[in-house]
C-alpha cells in the first residue's frame, strides 16, 4: 500500500477512527485565531489541564460502561458525595488531608458496588439504577454536608489539583523535569508502537506503511513535545497532570491488554456470545460499576481540591460532559465500541470548545447549545459510518 493511499484511507475508510483527531486539530486551529493565540498560550493550556482533568478521569470510567452497552447517570452526583465525605473528615473533624482523600475514593467505590448490584445480580437497567443513584447520592451529599458548603481545606490537599513540580532539576525560564517527563512519554509511545508494529508483521497482520509509521509518531512526537514545552514554561508540571497520566496508560493496558478488557468489549458487542463463550457477565458487570464509582471518587477528591471547598450543587452536568466526551471521541451507542484514548481526546474536544468560548466571551447559553450540537454531530456520524459499512458489506 502506498503512503498516497494510506492518506486517502484516513479521510475515507478509516474516518471512524481518524475522525475525531481531526476535528480536534481543526477546533483548536479554529480558536486559536478566534482568539489571536491566547487558547494556546503557556498560562492558558495549564488551566486547561487543571479545569478539565475531572471530566477526562470520568471519561475513562465512563468508556467502559458505555463499551459494555450501559449508561452511568449518577457520577455528577457522586462527585459532590465524596468531594462532601472528604470536606467533612478534614476539615470538620481534623482528620489529616490523606484520610479524607482515601475516604472519598472508598466512597465513591462502595456505591459503586452498590449500583453493580443491582445492575448485575438483580438485573435492572443501568439507566434506571443510576438515575436512581444520581438522585440518591445527591440527597445523601446534602445531608452530609448538613445543606452548607465547606472550605477552606489544607494547603496538602489542595496540592492534588492545584499544586505543580517546578524546579527539580533546575532550568533558566523552563522547568527542566517537565521537558524529561516530556522526552520520556515520546520514547515509550515510539517504543509501544514500534513492539505493536513488530507484533502485528510476526503474525502476518498487514501494518503500515514505514514512512506512515515514521511521520505519525514524528508528528506525535512533535505535538507532545510542544505541549510539555508550553507547560514547562508556565508553571512547571501540574501534579494533576501525572495523576491523569497514570489513569490513561493504566486504563489503555487494562482495557487493551487483560482479559478484564476482552470480556468488556465481548458484553457490548454481542452479550448472548459473551454468555455462551463462559464469560462471567454479572462479575465483570459488577466490576465495571465499582471502577466507575471509584474513578468517580478520585474526580470528586479533584473537584474539590481544585475548587478548594465542597458544596452540595458541586458536580451537576458532570455526567453529561463524561458521556458526551466518549461518543464524542468514537464510542458506539450499542456498546462494544470505544477507546480509552478516544474518550480522551473527546473530552479534550469539550475543554477546548469551554475554554475557547470562555476565551471569546460567549454566554453560557451558547456554551450549552454549541456543546449540544456537537454531541448530536457525533453520534449521528457514528450512525452514518455504520450504514456505510453495512451498505458496503
Amino acid at each position: 500500500m502506498t503512503l498516497t493511499t494510506e492518506l486517502k484511507d484516513i479521510f475515507t475508510k478509516n474516518l471512524r477512527t481518524s475522525g475525531i483527531y481531526i476535528a480536534f486539530v481543526l477546533i483548536v486551529v479554529l480558536f486559536s485565531i478566534l482568539t489571536n493565540g491566547l487558547l494556546l498560550s503557556p498560562t492558558n493550556i495549564t488551566n486547561i489541564v487543571l479545569q478539565y482533568s475531572y471530566v477526562l478521569i470520568l471519561a475513562l470510567g465512563m468508556i467502559i460502561v458505555i463499551v459494555a452497552g450501559h449508561i452511568d447517570l449518577s457520577v455528577g452526583s457522586l462527585v459532590a458525595l465524596t468531594g462532601a465525605v472528604s470536606a467533612v473528615l478534614i476539615i470538620k473533624h481534623d482528620m489529616p488531608w490523606w484520610v479524607g482523600m482515601l475516604a472519598g475514593i472508598a466512597v465513591g467505590a462502595i456505591c459503586g458496588l452498590w449500583q453493580g448490584f443491582w445492575v448485575a445480580y438483580v438485573g435492572i437497567p443501568a439507566f434506571i439504577v443510576t438515575l436512581a443513584g444520581m438522585l440518591l447520592f445527591r440527597g445523601l451529599t446534602y445531608e452530609v454536608l448538613n445543606n452548607v458548603s465547606l472550605s477552606p481545606f489544607p494547603g496538602e490537599y489542595g496540592q492534588i489539583a492545584g499544586g505543580f513540580l517546578n524546579g527539580l532539576l533546575g532550568g533558566y525560564g523552563f522547568d527542566t523535569f517537565t521537558l524529561v517527563i516530556g522526552v520520556i512519554a515520546v520514547a515509550g509511545l515510539v517504543y509501544s508502537q514500534w513492539r505493536n508494529r513488530q507484533g502485528r508483521m510476526k503474525y502476518g497482520q498487514s501494518v503500515e506503511s514505514m514512512a506512515m509509521f515514521l511521520g505519525k509518531n514524528a508528528i506525535t512526537a512533535i505535538i507532545i513535545l510542544w505541549f510539555f514545552w508550553q507547560i514547562a514554561t508556565s508553571r512547571g508540571m501540574p501534579i494533576v497532570l501525572i495523576i491523569l497520566a497514570v489513569l490513561i496508560l493504566g486504563y489503555n493496558v487494562l482495557t487493551t491488554r487483560t482479559v478484564f478488557g476482552r470480556h468488556v468489549y465481548a458484553i457490548g458487542g454481542n452479550l448472548s456470545a459473551a454468555k455462551l463463550s463462559g464469560v462471567n457477565v454479572k462479575k465483570i458487570n459488577l466490576w465495571i460499576f465499582i471502577n466507575m464509582g471509584l474513578l468517580s471518587g478520585v474526580a470528586g477528591v479533584v473537584f474539590s481540591s481544585r475548587s478548594n471547598g465542597a458544596q452540595p450543587g458541586a458536580g451537576n452536568m458532570f455526567e453529561l460532559d463524561a458521556i458526551a466526551a466518549c461518543f464524542i471521541g468514537g464510542a458506539s451507542t450499542t456498546g462494544g465500541v470505544g477507546r480509552v484514548t478516544g474518550a480522551i481526546v473527546g473530552g479534550l474536544v469539550m475543554a477546548v470548545l469551554s475554554n475557547g468560548m470562555q476565551l471569546m466571551g460567549v454566554g453560557a447559553s451558547t456554551q450549552q447549545i454549541v456543546k449540544g450540537i456537537v454531541l448530536l454531530l457525533a453520534v449521528a456520524f457514528d450512525i452514518y459510518n455504520k450504514r456505510r459499512a453495512g451498505a458496503g458489506s
